[in-house]
C-alpha cells in the first residue's frame, strides 16, 4: 500500500473523489498528508474530516518560488509519501520539486507527481480548460491525468476520458461534466501506480497487463501485453 500526499488550493473535489476511493478499498493506498496553500481552502476541512494530516503552507507573498517548494517537500518527506497528487494546485511546481520525486526503481522509473487536467492534453493547457474549449468550438473535450514535468501541463499522458462538447453547454455545464470524469479516472490511475503496472518510455506511458481498449470514453495508456 502506497502513501499518498495530495496538494490542493481550493476545493478538493478531486482530492474528496481520492479520499473515497482509498476508503472503499478501490486504490491500495492510503492518503498520508495535504498540502494546502489557500487559507480557509475546503480542501484542509475535507482532510480534517478524513482524520488526513492537513498542513497550511500559505504561499501568497513568498518570492522565493524554489524555496517554498522545498518547504512542501519538507512536509511531504515528514509524512513518508510515495506518490504526490496535483488537485487542483494552482501553482506550477519547480525543477526543485520534481527532483525531489523523480524516477526511482521503487517507482518502476515512473516520476512520482501526478496531476489532473481539464483537458485532452496537448490541447487546451494552462488556466480556463474548459472556456478555452467552448471558444475554439471544439466538439469534444474531456480530461487527463499525466506526470508532472517542468512545463505547464506537459508531461507524459496516463489517461485520458473524452466528454462530448453539447450546443448549449456554458463552462458551469461543460465543467461539471469533465469533473465526474476526473473523479472516476484520477483514482484509477493511482490504482496503477500502486500496483506497479506503469512505466514511461520518452512520452509514452505504458500499462502492462492491460485489457484490449473500450469504447466507454476513456483512451488508456499503451498497452504492454
Amino acid at each position: 500500500m502506497i502513501r499518498v500526499g495530495v496538494l490542493a488550493s481550493g476545493s478538493g473535489s478531486n482530492l474528496q473523489a481520492i479520499l473515497d476511493a482509498c476508503a472503499g478499498g478501490r486504490i491500495d493506498a492510503t492518503v498520508a498528508a495535504v498540502v494546502c496553500n489557500v487559507p480557509g481552502a475546503r480542501a484542509l476541512e475535507r482532510a480534517r474530516s478524513a482524520g488526513v494530516p492537513a498542513e497550511l503552507l500559505p504561499s501568497k507573498g513568498t518570492p522565493d518560488r524554489a524555496a517554498y517548494d522545498l518547504s512542501v517537500v519538507d512536509r511531504l518527506r515528514h509524512h513518508r509519501v510515495d506518490l504526490v497528487c496535483l488537485a487542483g494546485w494552482m501553482r506550477i511546481v519547480t525543477p526543485a520539486f520534481l527532483e525531489a520525486f523523480g524516477p526511482t526503481p521503487e517507482s518502476g522509473g515512473c516520476p512520482k507527481v501526478m496531476n489532473i487536467h481539464p483537458a485532452l492534453l496537448p490541447s487546451f493547457p494552462g488556466l480556463h480548460a474548459q472556456r478555452q474549449a467552448l471558444e475554439y468550438g471544439a466538439r469534444f473535450s474531456g480530461c487527463t491525468v499525466h506526470f508532472v514535468d517542468a512545463g505547464t501541463d506537459t508531461g507524459p499522458v496516463i489517461v485520458q476520458a473524452v466528454v462530448p462538447v453539447h450546443p448549449a453547454d456554458d463552462e458551469a455545464a461543460l465543467s461539471a461534466r469533465i469533473l465526474a470524469e476526473e473523479h472516476r479516472i484520477y483514482p484509477e490511475a493511482i490504482q496503477w501506480f500502486a500496483e506497479g503496472r506503469l512505466s514511461v518510455e520518452g512520452r509514452r506511458v505504458r500499462l502492462r497487463n492491460a485489457a484490449a481498449p473500450s469504447l466507454d470514453g476513456v483512451s488508456n495508456p499503451s498497452l504492454d501485453r
